[in-house]
Order: structure tokens, then sequence, then C-alpha cells
């Protein structure tokens, strides 16, 4: 197997362990009905966000390591489309992500009771908004690097 075979094996990988937990993230918090539940899923989000810097990060290293050994890639647009789409996504996390999630981190921390206060709906929906918005251009970026249009 020669390096740039090496580099597409790990890229694939990690995109199935930083990307495949990325989308459920919206999910977990959904099922929760107390506070204790709430924390918790909150807890299993930030696990599960941990292995999505990790494949993240890697899948931006392969794929620039990638366009390195085949410099033609950085002139394809397929490939300069998914980097840009990418370095956007990247961007939201501590510039509309974290800002997001520092009021219902807050929330989750003074709460007191069972009950999940009102105000958490409203924070929670503009959350997973920006979620979605950065699920969908994963899914476009999926796209592009298995069609690989001109």
């Amino acid at each position: 197997m020669n390096l740039y075979s090496f580099l597409v094996l790990i890229h694939i990988f990690s995109a199935i362990i930083g990307m495949g937990p990325g989308f459920i993230l919206t999910i977990i918090p959904k099922t929760a009905n107390t506070m204790t539940e709430l924390r918790h899923a909150y807890a299993l989000r930030h696990r599960l966000h941990i292995l999505v810097m990790i494949g993240g990060s890697l899948l931006l290293v392969t794929g620039l390591l990638m366009g390195a050994i085949h410099p033609y890639l950085f002139k394809a647009g397929w490939y300069l489309t998914s980097l840009t789409l990418f370095l956007i996504a990247l961007a939201m996390g501590p510039l509309v992500l974290s800002p997001k999630s520092r009021p219902i981190k807050q929330l989750l921390a003074e709460s007191q009771g069972e009950d999940i206060p009102e105000t958490y709906t409203k924070l929670s929906k503009a959350l997973f908004k920006v979620e979605y918005i950065e699920n969908t251009i994963f899914l476009i970026i999926i796209g592009l690097m298995i069609l690989k249009p001109v």
C-alpha cells in the first residue's frame, strides 16, 4: 500500500469516526424528560464531540496531505469546495456553536430541581438549528467526495 492509499484509508475511517457521531448530537438531548437526564445527555454529547474533533482534525490533515501528494487536487472544484466548506464548518464551532452552547451549559449548572426550564427549549432550538446547518454542510462535503464533480 502506498502513502496516498494509506491516507485515503485514514481519511475514510476519520470520516466515519468523526462525522458519524456528529450527526446524532442533536438527537441525544431530545429524549431527556428531567434535568438529570438532560445533564447526562449533554455529558454524552461532550464525549461524542471528542470523537468528532479527533476525526475532523484527521480529516483535515489527511485531506491536505493527499493534496500535497497530488497537487492537481488544488485545481479540482470539488476538492476546493469541500475544503472551503470544511473550513467554514470548522469556524462555526468557536464562532457560532460555542456562544450558543454557553447559556445551555450555564442552565445545566445552575438549574435546581428536576423540571427542565422553559428557556431550555428556546436555547436548544437555536443551537440545534446551527448544528443542522453544519450537518448539511458535511453532507454536501460527503457528496462532493463521493461524486467528485468537476
